[in-house]
Protein backbone atom coordinates (compact mmCIF):
# COMPACT_ATOMS: atom_id res chain seq x y z
CA UNK A 1 0.00 0.00 0.00
CA UNK A 2 1.30 3.13 -0.48
CA UNK A 3 2.00 5.86 1.64
CA UNK A 4 -1.47 8.13 2.50
CA UNK A 5 -3.68 5.46 0.69
CA UNK A 6 -5.13 5.14 4.45
CA UNK A 7 -6.76 8.49 3.56
CA UNK A 8 -8.60 7.29 0.78
CA UNK A 9 -11.72 5.66 2.17
CA UNK A 10 -14.28 4.03 -0.53
CA UNK A 11 -17.86 3.71 0.09
CA UNK A 12 -19.27 0.80 -2.06
CA UNK A 13 -22.10 -1.26 -2.44
CA UNK A 14 -25.33 -2.01 -4.85
CA UNK A 15 -27.21 0.88 -6.40
CA UNK A 16 -29.62 2.72 -4.36
CA UNK A 17 -28.28 1.42 -0.85
CA UNK A 18 -27.36 4.71 0.66
CA UNK A 19 -23.95 5.48 -0.72
CA UNK A 20 -24.33 8.79 -2.34
CA UNK A 21 -26.43 10.02 0.63
CA UNK A 22 -23.12 9.45 3.15
CA UNK A 23 -21.02 10.37 0.93
CA UNK A 24 -23.23 14.00 0.57
CA UNK A 25 -23.92 14.30 4.50
CA UNK A 26 -19.66 13.70 4.98
CA UNK A 27 -19.11 16.82 2.68
CA UNK A 28 -21.54 18.93 4.29
CA UNK A 29 -19.85 18.03 7.68
CA UNK A 30 -17.04 19.20 6.16
CA UNK A 31 -15.34 15.91 4.47
CA UNK A 32 -13.50 15.68 1.74
CA UNK A 33 -14.95 13.39 -1.45
CA UNK A 34 -15.07 12.12 -4.81
CA UNK A 35 -17.81 11.94 -6.36
CA UNK A 36 -19.38 8.77 -8.33
CA UNK A 37 -18.11 8.36 -11.63
CA UNK A 38 -21.15 6.51 -12.94
CA UNK A 39 -23.32 8.59 -12.44
CA UNK A 40 -21.30 11.53 -13.59
CA UNK A 41 -20.55 9.70 -17.39
CA UNK A 42 -24.27 9.01 -17.51
CA UNK A 43 -24.97 12.67 -17.02
CA UNK A 44 -22.60 13.66 -19.66
CA UNK A 45 -22.64 10.69 -22.21
CA UNK A 46 -26.98 11.39 -22.44
CA UNK A 47 -26.27 15.26 -22.76
CA UNK A 48 -24.19 14.89 -25.89
CA UNK A 49 -26.08 11.93 -27.24
CA UNK A 50 -22.84 9.81 -26.24
CA UNK A 51 -22.50 6.10 -26.52
CA UNK A 52 -20.85 5.21 -23.15
CA UNK A 53 -23.99 4.57 -21.44
CA UNK A 54 -23.94 1.11 -19.48
CA UNK A 55 -26.80 0.02 -21.24
CA UNK A 56 -25.56 0.96 -25.10
CA UNK A 57 -21.79 -0.03 -24.41
CA UNK A 58 -20.76 -1.10 -21.37
CA UNK A 59 -17.08 -1.98 -22.14
CA UNK A 60 -16.81 1.90 -23.04
CA UNK A 61 -18.93 3.23 -20.06
CA UNK A 62 -16.19 0.65 -18.22
CA UNK A 63 -13.15 2.69 -19.72
CA UNK A 64 -14.50 6.17 -19.06
CA UNK A 65 -15.40 5.25 -15.13
CA UNK A 66 -11.51 4.19 -14.83
CA UNK A 67 -10.24 7.63 -16.51
CA UNK A 68 -12.74 9.52 -14.19
CA UNK A 69 -11.08 7.33 -10.93
CA UNK A 70 -7.55 7.81 -11.72
CA UNK A 71 -7.89 11.28 -11.64
CA UNK A 72 -9.71 11.33 -8.98
CA UNK A 73 -6.95 9.34 -7.30
CA UNK A 74 -4.61 11.62 -8.52
CA UNK A 75 -6.20 14.98 -7.18
CA UNK A 76 -7.23 12.91 -3.89
CA UNK A 77 -3.73 11.57 -3.37
CA UNK A 78 -2.53 14.97 -3.76
CA UNK A 79 -3.56 16.13 -0.25
CA UNK A 80 -3.01 15.37 3.55
CA UNK A 81 -6.91 14.76 4.55
CA UNK A 82 -9.02 12.06 4.73
CA UNK A 83 -11.07 11.90 1.15
CA UNK A 84 -14.17 9.72 0.89
CA UNK A 85 -14.91 8.09 -2.70
CA UNK A 86 -17.96 7.58 -3.58
CA UNK A 87 -17.17 3.86 -5.23
CA UNK A 88 -12.88 3.06 -6.36
CA UNK A 89 -11.54 1.45 -9.07
CA UNK A 90 -12.44 -2.04 -8.06
CA UNK A 91 -16.07 -1.14 -8.50
CA UNK A 92 -15.42 -1.31 -12.44
CA UNK A 93 -14.03 -4.66 -11.97
CA UNK A 94 -17.45 -5.60 -10.57
CA UNK A 95 -19.53 -4.06 -12.69
CA UNK A 96 -17.74 -5.89 -15.73
CA UNK A 97 -18.04 -8.95 -14.00
CA UNK A 98 -21.57 -8.59 -13.51
CA UNK A 99 -21.91 -7.80 -17.07
CA UNK A 100 -19.99 -10.84 -18.11
CA UNK A 101 -17.48 -8.87 -19.76
CA UNK A 102 -13.61 -9.26 -19.70
CA UNK A 103 -11.39 -7.49 -17.37
CA UNK A 104 -8.49 -5.84 -19.28
CA UNK A 105 -5.35 -6.29 -18.24
CA UNK A 106 -4.81 -2.70 -17.74
CA UNK A 107 -7.85 -2.19 -15.51
CA UNK A 108 -6.91 -5.46 -13.38
CA UNK A 109 -3.00 -3.09 -13.02
CA UNK A 110 -4.78 -0.39 -12.13
CA UNK A 111 -7.06 -1.64 -9.09
CA UNK A 112 -4.11 -3.08 -7.95
CA UNK A 113 -1.58 -0.45 -8.09
CA UNK A 114 -3.98 2.44 -7.15
CA UNK A 115 -4.79 1.31 -3.98
CA UNK A 116 -7.28 2.61 -0.87
CA UNK A 117 -7.92 2.45 2.85
CA UNK A 118 -7.67 -1.54 3.58
CA UNK A 119 -11.09 -1.19 4.84
CA UNK A 120 -13.43 -0.64 2.70
CA UNK A 121 -16.94 0.59 3.46
CA UNK A 122 -19.82 -1.28 2.10
CA UNK A 123 -23.57 -0.59 1.77
CA UNK A 124 -25.64 -3.62 1.36
CA UNK A 125 -28.63 -3.30 -0.30
CA UNK A 126 -32.11 -1.75 1.14
CA UNK A 127 -35.60 -2.46 0.12
CA UNK A 128 -36.84 0.31 2.01
CA UNK A 129 -34.52 3.17 0.59
CA UNK A 130 -33.83 1.47 -2.78
CA UNK A 131 -35.25 3.50 -6.13
CA UNK A 132 -35.22 3.76 -9.51
CA UNK A 133 -34.85 6.90 -11.48
CA UNK A 134 -33.38 7.90 -14.82
CA UNK A 135 -30.19 7.11 -14.53
CA UNK A 136 -30.71 4.39 -12.14
CA UNK A 137 -32.28 1.49 -13.90
CA UNK A 138 -31.41 -1.75 -12.24
CA UNK A 139 -33.91 -3.57 -10.61
CA UNK A 140 -33.64 -4.37 -6.92
CA UNK A 141 -32.66 -7.76 -7.84
CA UNK A 142 -29.64 -6.54 -9.78
CA UNK A 143 -29.03 -3.95 -7.10
CA UNK A 144 -28.47 -7.08 -5.18
CA UNK A 145 -25.89 -8.89 -7.52
CA UNK A 146 -24.34 -5.40 -7.87
CA UNK A 147 -23.70 -5.29 -4.02
CA UNK A 148 -22.20 -9.38 -4.23
CA UNK A 149 -20.35 -8.11 -7.27
CA UNK A 150 -18.39 -5.14 -5.42
CA UNK A 151 -18.00 -7.29 -2.41
CA UNK A 152 -16.20 -10.10 -4.40
CA UNK A 153 -14.16 -7.78 -6.22
CA UNK A 154 -13.23 -5.81 -3.43
CA UNK A 155 -12.03 -9.05 -1.33
CA UNK A 156 -9.85 -10.38 -4.48
CA UNK A 157 -8.00 -7.16 -4.56
CA UNK A 158 -7.28 -7.60 -0.80
CA UNK A 159 -9.08 -5.40 0.92
CA UNK A 160 -11.62 -5.97 4.28
CA UNK A 161 -15.15 -5.32 3.85
CA UNK A 162 -16.99 -3.68 6.46
CA UNK A 163 -20.38 -3.23 6.52
CA UNK A 164 -22.59 -0.20 6.94
CA UNK A 165 -25.33 -0.40 9.55
CA UNK A 166 -28.85 -0.42 8.47
CA UNK A 167 -29.06 3.41 9.86
CA UNK A 168 -29.99 6.83 9.69
CA UNK A 169 -27.76 8.72 7.90
CA UNK A 170 -26.10 10.30 10.73
CA UNK A 171 -25.75 7.39 12.30
CA UNK A 172 -23.77 5.97 9.40
CA UNK A 173 -21.58 8.94 9.38
CA UNK A 174 -20.88 8.39 12.76
CA UNK A 175 -19.62 4.68 12.40
CA UNK A 176 -17.48 5.49 9.49
CA UNK A 177 -15.74 8.35 10.84
CA UNK A 178 -15.41 6.27 14.30
CA UNK A 179 -13.42 3.66 12.09
CA UNK A 180 -10.84 5.70 10.46
CA UNK A 181 -9.50 7.60 13.13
Amino acid sequence: MTLGAERLVVITGGPGSGKTTLIDHLRETGHAHSPEAGRGIIRDQAAIAGPALPWTDPALFAELMLCWELRSYRTAASGTAPVFFDRGIPDIVGYLRLEGLPVPAHLDTAARTFRYRRRVFVAPPWPEIYRQDGERRQSYAEAERTYESMVAAYTDYGYEPVHLPFAPVAERARFVTGLIR
